[in-house]
């Protein structure tokens, strides 16, 4: 992104250091805490490495530390850079959705890309519904769907505000806007060779090992913490970060893992796995989109939480469909 007006008028006094910044030193502070290497970083900015050489020297001015360290034959972020870094992206972010925000805006006509953090059982289910919605309304329209790790999640605040929202069941954000898209349960998945019957009981539950996904203190699924407040402690013997690979640590063993409703479907296509009830009555997922108090007025942002809205009424006809 380039900033064609270069110098930002000093608007009011006391803001000098705005006032005197080039804002095209975002984007090669970015480049170059990105790249770690200013030859790599002209080569992405297409400028030339002397160009972006004079914009590392006046940032190292600016900051009053070198941003990049030589050790050996290559270079590496300084302690300070490190800081910067997510900072830095987020900002940049922020700035260009100013610069290429618009006064009337119609979606036939728009080439926006929408950033949406989720997991893969958000990105398969509603995620694939609003690309398709979303492809004969809008083809100029692009979704980033990007996965959320743990960390992401509890810094979820200051990370709405670079994208445009997050995909995730309610318990793990408060305090920002919302708008609910569709209720799903949760199920065991077993091998098909298990020695789970039709049901799983809860001597199962204790006997057996299981296969679990986000298991840390801030990142879990409501079911497993309903199991272990039913007094059992779990017997883990695989953590994963994808509900789409827990079917491969099932397959051929005497595991169990839990699964949503919607996504059973695409887990028993692979074959080798079935699913079986809970022996308790899970608390129900109610799915939602959040994102940050910024976007709040923004038309297009507006029109993107209407799809998703939509998509989330479909998926939810999909998964509580009588068979």
């Amino acid at each position: 992104m380039e900033f064609r007006s270069c110098e930002v008028t000093a608007a009011v006094s006391d803001q000098p250091l705005l006032s005197r910044l080039d804002l095209n030193l975002l984007v090669s502070l970015d480049a170059l805490l990105t790249e770690q290497s200013v030859t790599r970083a002209a080569e992405r900015l297409h400028l030339s490495q002397p160009a972006l050489s004079a914009s590392l020297a006046r940032l190292r001015t600016h900051f009053g530390d070198q941003i990049l360290s030589r050790r050996g034959n290559a270079y590496e972020l300084t302690p300070f850079a490190l800081r910067l870094t997510e900072h830095t992206t987020t900002a940049l972010e922020a700035a260009r959705r100013v610069f290429e925000s618009q006064a009337t805006w119609s979606p036939t006509e728009s080439t926006r890309e929408f950033s949406i953090y989720g997991s893969d059982y958000g990105f398969v289910t509603i995620g694939r519904v609003v690309s398709e919605l979303a492809a004969t309304r809008a083809p100029g329209v692009r979704f980033r769907f990007m996965l959320h790790n743990p960390s992401i999640v509890e810094d979820v605040s200051n990370r709405l505000r670079s994208v445009d929202g997050m995909v995730i069941p309610h318990g793990h954000i408060s305090d920002l806007p919302f708008t609910d898209l569709w209720r799903d349960d949760w199920l065991a998945v077993v091998a098909d060779e298990s020695e789970v019957g039709e049901r799983l009981t809860m001597d199962d539950t204790a006997r057996l090992p299981w296969v679990m996904t986000f298991l840390s203190r801030s990142a879990y699924t409501s079911a497993a913490r309903q199991v272990q407040q039913l007094g059992v402690e779990p017997r883990v013997e695989v953590v994963v970060e994808s509900f789409l690979t827990l079917p491969h640590f099932i397959r051929g063993t005497n595991r169990i893992g839990l699964i949503q409703g919607a996504l059973a479907p695409v887990a028993l296509s692979g074959g080798g796995i079935r699913v079986v009830r809970l022996p308790f009555e899970p608390t129900p997922l109610v799915n939602a989109l959040w994102w940050h108090p910024v976007h709040g007025r923004d038309p297009e942002h507006a029109w993107m939480r209407a799809l998703f809205e939509e998509a989330g009424r479909i998926v939810e006809s999909e998964t509580h469909r009588p068979d």
